[in-house]
């Protein structure tokens, strides 16, 4: 399974989340196709099909081999709101996770400088098993450079409890600079799917409208979705800033909150 960071626009305010919104009918999709999404707790509307499988919910892709390996008895919702991870996590810690950047995305100024960052806030986290380090190609998590309808895109830890693998970076529609607010933006939405890579779901997972705006998105009440993080908050309270909330201020330097790094060391 595949998340993406995406772009909204409410009102005058330029939000980013997992992927570009874009038009699609969902009416190609087949209704056990459907099915299969809604019992794995995730929104049916506006369901489009994309070249990993099928995009969801607007900001989080589901291939075919995730949802025929009967995910509703992998993941269990507890809670609504904050922290949550997937039951597949990184194991084998204490280890170090090498990330990367393609040649591509590394000629491009201020790439490096951003991904060097993400590394220093994951390693500045106290207490933790998992330790960050840039290295070259083939890497544990490498970031490339994709193109499509999202901003940067990346997946769940494997059920053999390794990273997934690749971060899709739409540097075309993200720019460059070498600006400091670029630099934290940047860094701000590597650490987001790095975040995915080693296990994290939204925050607001259950309703986008919280961080996107927009309409309420209900997923249902089905017994599957998410597993909430021990002392982190629960609605009505809202860590406002979490690092792994769906959507951010165009430019937003967002680090981790102490709910944050209380989720981080509760799992590693």
């Amino acid at each position: 399974m595949t998340k993406i960071l995406a772009v909204l626009a409410v009102s005058a305010l330029a939000l980013t989340s997992c992927k570009k919104d874009v038009n699609t009918s969902s009416e190609e999709i087949s209704q056990a196709v459907k099915d299969q999404i809604y019992a794995a707790g995730f929104g049916t509307d506006n369901i489009q099909k994309v070249e990993e499988g099928y995009l969801v919910e607007g900001d989080i892709i589901l291939t075919p081999e995730w949802l025929n390996g009967n995910p509703a008895r992998q993941i269990l919702r507890v809670g609504t709101l904050e922290q949550y991870h997937t039951t597949n996590l990184v194991t084998g810690w204490p280890r170090t996770i090498t990330v990367s950047l393609s040649s591509k995305l590394a000629a491009k100024p201020g790439y490096s400088q951003a991904l060097q960052e993400m590394v220093n806030r994951y390693n500045n986290v106290a207490n933790l098993d998992l330790n960050f380090v840039v290295g070259t190609g083939g890497a544990h998590i490498n970031f490339v450079e994709g193109h499509g309808q999202y901003l940067a895109s990346a997946g769940f830890p494997t059920n053999t409890g390794q990273p997934y693998g690749t971060v899709k970076v739409n540097a075309q529609f993200i720019g460059s600079s070498t600006t400091n607010t670029f630099i934290n933006y940047l860094a701000t939405i590597f650490a987001h799917e790095a975040g995915h890579c080693i296990g994290f779901r939204h925050s607001d997972w259950f309703d986008r409208n919280i961080s996107c705006g927009g309409s309420h998105v209900n997923e249902g009440q089905s017994t599957v979705g998410a597993i909430w993080i021990p002392n982190t908050p629960q609605a009505p309270d809202v860590d406002s800033g979490s690092w792994m909330l769906s959507c951010i201020s165009s430019g937003q330097n967002r680090l981790f909150t102490n709910y944050d790094k209380t989720a981080l060391e509760y799992l590693y």
